[in-house]
């Protein structure tokens, strides 16, 4: 199932997996491709724990490239740029185990956060900026302006 994009500039790379009787091979990014011409500075990795919650935050200038090889996270990103067109939207979905092959571009300005739903999860994300603690914003995962349940799961469609 295709991820809708819903937020201005937040972008989706789907993924092309070969598989055989040994296992699958999967390219996740390219220096060259134009998803990622912003390059990179930072590649790091996050191990979570079913049902922990990481959430929320957002940067100034950091642009952040999620990617989840196993475990199903839940991800939830929400535009805080006044100035967007997708002001205040939301996008909620499921990255990980049996859900589309993707890695998904976050520009500066969307808040965004993640639930471990089945773990252990991995998370690998890349950013186009050294962690610079001056350039996070943090917001509490329960902000009601928001209006995000971390609790409940995703929509049934």
């Amino acid at each position: 199932m295709k991820l809708e994009v819903v937020i201005d500039e937040v972008e989706v790379k789907d993924l092309v997996t070969h598989c055989d009787q040994r296992g699958h091979f999967r390219e996740i990014i390219r220096s060259t491709d134009d998803f990622f011409k912003k390059g990179f500075a930072q590649w790091s990795q996050s191990l979570m724990f079913q049902g922990v919650t990481k959430a929320w935050h957002l940067h100034k200038v950091q642009t952040d490239y999620f990617y989840v090889p196993s475990g199903v996270v839940r991800v939830g990103l929400c535009d805080l740029r006044p100035d967007s067109k997708t002001y205040m939207k939301k996008m909620d979905f499921l990255m990980g185990d049996g859900q589309s092959s993707i890695v998904v571009k976050v520009p500066p300005g969307i808040a965004h956060g993640v639930k471990a739903i089945q773990g252990p999860s991995l998370m690998f994300y890349m950013m186009t900026h050294e962690y610079d603690p001056d350039d996070e914003i943090r917001i509490p995962h329960d902000d009601p302006k928001l209006g995000f349940d971390w609790v409940s799961g995703p929509l049934i469609r």
